[in-house]
């Protein structure tokens, strides 16, 4: 048997911005990292460590400065129609009812509305939404408006999602509810994921590997595999399996704010990242 082809590799990837006075910082890397086929790999770090840089260029966003990005080797240079992005904000139009602002990438490209909208429907009972395709984003709660945008991300059928902290807004329980619809969608869809998170428990609590990222520069200072049984349920989060992943993360985000400390120490410009 051959080599499984890797759904995104990274390769040596760095990100320097300028600085008003002419010098430059390394925001990002070198990171070298690779996402097989249906993989849900979350990618946790402290503010500032280039988590949302990282997945910016992976969607073909912004440049990256050094290295390759590659997403079933074709380099990345622009966003691609096989990847879908969610935000932490749901990024909908106000004026535009729930199925409109799902089926508008397939406006953008220029494709048959009407050949998607039966698979939005489907979509949208699968997240809950049965019933508010109809109404408009201010009528529904922050909750039901991320719903409505990971279906946004879903219509057009990609191989890849790409979020960026999507839950990050929401209320603890609503996010606990919202990681549980994720996994059910991620076991439907079999979707590949890159997930950027704050939070070590959802990081572990969802993903197949959990890569941790030092501060800036970020660099990978842990690839950790999570040993627990799927289909993930809450009760999971109280086993030793998953307090033993949480607690070699933070020790690996404690290691690498020592290593940091003396590069962020010299710096005098702080990116917006």
């Amino acid at each position: 048997m051959g080599e499984i082809e890797a759904a995104i590799k990274i390769e040596k990837l760095e990100k320097t911005y300028a600085t008003q006075d002419g010098s430059s910082i390394c925001a990002l890397g070198p990171v070298s990292m690779t996402v097989c086929p249906h993989e849900f790999v979350s990618i946790v770090g402290p503010s500032g460590c280039g988590k949302s840089t990282l997945l910016k260029i992976v969607a073909g966003l912004i440049p990256l400065s050094c290295g390759t990005v590659k997403i079933r080797d074709e380099n990345v240079t622009a966003p691609r129609q096989d990847v879908g992005i969610i935000f932490q904000s749901p990024v909908l139009l106000p004026w535009k009812t729930i199925l409109e602002n799902v089926l508008l990438p397939i406006k953008v490209r220029k494709q048959s509305v009407a050949d998607f909208t039966e698979r939005a429907m489907d979509l949208i009972r699968l997240v809950g939404l049965e019933g508010f395709h109809g109404k408009y984003p201010n009528e529904l709660s922050g909750g039901m408006q991320q719903r409505a945008a990971i279906v946004r991300a879903l219509v057009g059928n990609p191989d890849i999602l790409l979020m960026d902290e999507p839950f990050g807004a929401l209320d603890a329980i609503t996010r606990d509810q919202m990681n549980l619809e994720l996994l059910e969608i991620w076991a439907r869809t079999r979707k590949t994921v890159l997930f950027i998170t704050h939070g070590i428990s959802e990081a572990v609590f969802l993903s197949d590997r959990v890569i941790v990222l030092g501060s800036r520069p970020g660099l990978i200072i842990e690839d950790l595999v999570v040993d627990l049984p799927r289909p993930r349920v809450i009760e999971h989060m109280t086993v030793p399996a998953f307090s033993d992943a949480t607690n070699r993360i933070r020790l690996a985000l404690e290691r690498g704010a020592v290593y940091n400390s003396a590069i962020d120490s010299k710096t005098t410009a702080e990116p917006r990242i």
